[in-house]
């Protein structure tokens, strides 16, 4: 009698653990008046999203310009103190003009500024990680490096950075995406002044191929990888 041995089935590779999107939406800035807070965030130029009541509450949403994440604020929404959240950073392509934005709404808004390059004990400006402020934009204009402070009416402290070019890896290349017409056309400007200095180089010769060129740089540009020659 001859035995028949089964042949064990394979097991199936385990599948990758694949993340799933989670993207950041809301942060909850506590005030101490409501009305009052309305008022101002709505005098910024952002966007009202929501206003809702109940007997003992009330949640007010607003949307920055171009901006995917929201702030929400209102009455029994947080039990943190009203002017505690620090360091709320506000991305911008033109710092200049982010800032007379507000300054023309009758905002109050610092000078900008950047950091010096050594560590102070001390600081009493997290935002700078222990960096003193000097006054003016970076003297390189470099990405991530200058800044403008304002605060809304309870001291809760945001904090423009202007970003034009992003760090390796901060940006999937194969998901280039504009927030909004104005940062398009900012990286478009900064294409085009690019793409001047690639034709100089090239003996003044029209591009014929510049469409490539420019869709090169935004992608590149955007993902901090090495930009077009």
């Amino acid at each position: 009698m001859t035995a028949t041995v089964k042949e064990r089935p394979e097991t199936a590779a385990p599948k990758a653990n694949k993340p799933v999107d989670t993207k950041f939406e809301i942060a909850v800035v506590p005030v101490s008046d409501v009305d009052r807070a309305k008022a101002f965030y709505s005098s910024l130029g952002w966007r009202l999203d929501a206003d809702f009541a109940g007997d003992d509450w009330r949640v007010i949403q607003f949307t920055p310009p171009g901006s995917p994440a929201s702030v929400i604020f209102g009455k029994n929404v947080t039990a943190a103190a009203p002017g505690s959240a620090q360091g709320l950073y506000l991305i911008v392509s033109d710092i200049e003009a982010a800032r007379k934005n507000l300054v023309d709404r009758g905002i109050k808004v610092s000078e900008i500024f950047h950091a010096d390059g050594d560590v102070h004990a001390g600081n009493d400006e997290p935002y700078l990680f222990g960096r003193v402020r000097i006054n003016g934009v970076h003297p390189e204009r470099g990405s991530y490096l200058s800044y403008a402070s304002f605060t809304d009416p309870d001291g809760n402290g945001w904090l423009f950075q202007e970003v034009t070019t992003r760090l390796p890896g901060r940006i999937d290349a194969n998901e280039t995406t504009f927030a909004s017409q104005a940062d398009l056309a900012a990286a478009l400007r900064r294409a085009a002044a690019a793409h001047g200095e690639h034709e100089k180089r090239n003996g003044g010769q029209h591009d014929e191929n510049w469409p490539d060129w420019y869709a090169e740089y935004l992608v590149k540009e955007q993902a901090g990888q090495p930009l077009p020659q």
